[in-house]
């Protein structure tokens, strides 16, 4: 994983642990990516060559991926660049023949359950790792085939 994906990501972390507290110690790592995985994707975006917001997204089985790593920086929010990340995730997993898209957020991130809920997604079940977790909000959307 590059530099960019890794600055995005640990700033990420540092939100997270500031919005969920109860659920990260002090000494925690600092998260790492795995290689993508085949049929999967990782996209950054970016702003006057400073990356600015990321996404991803990881086969669940043959017909459903989950999309990962969704962030945007602060400074960023509401101007677009989570809405056309969370496009390409999308139209990348729909080239790759998935069907349906799952994702998990936290019940304290306003502004990401605001973006899937205007992309169409719907609220699910928690499902996974999520189910026990108090703070989890999950969203699935069905994707349309391709017409290439």
């Amino acid at each position: 994983m590059g530099p960019d994906a890794l600055r995005l990501l640990r700033e990420a972390a540092v939100e997270a642990r500031r919005l969920y507290p109860e659920l990260h110690r002090p000494d925690d790592p600092w998260p790492t990516n795995r290689p993508t995985p085949p049929r999967g994707a990782y996209f950054i975006a970016y702003e006057q060559d400073i990356p600015v917001a990321m996404g991803a997204h990881h086969p669940m089985d043959g017909r459903c991926s989950e999309v990962r790593r969704m962030f945007t920086t602060a400074s960023v929010r509401r101007q677009g660049a989570g809405g056309a990340i969370l496009a390409a995730v999308e139209q990348h997993a729909r080239h790759q023949g998935f069907s349906e898209l799952r994702l998990e957020t936290g019940n304290r991130q306003g502004a990401a359950i605001a973006l899937y809920e205007a992309a169409g997604y719907g609220r699910i079940e928690p499902y996974g790792a999520y189910r026990d977790d108090p703070t989890s909000v999950c969203f699935a959307k069905t994707l349309t085939a391709c017409a290439d």
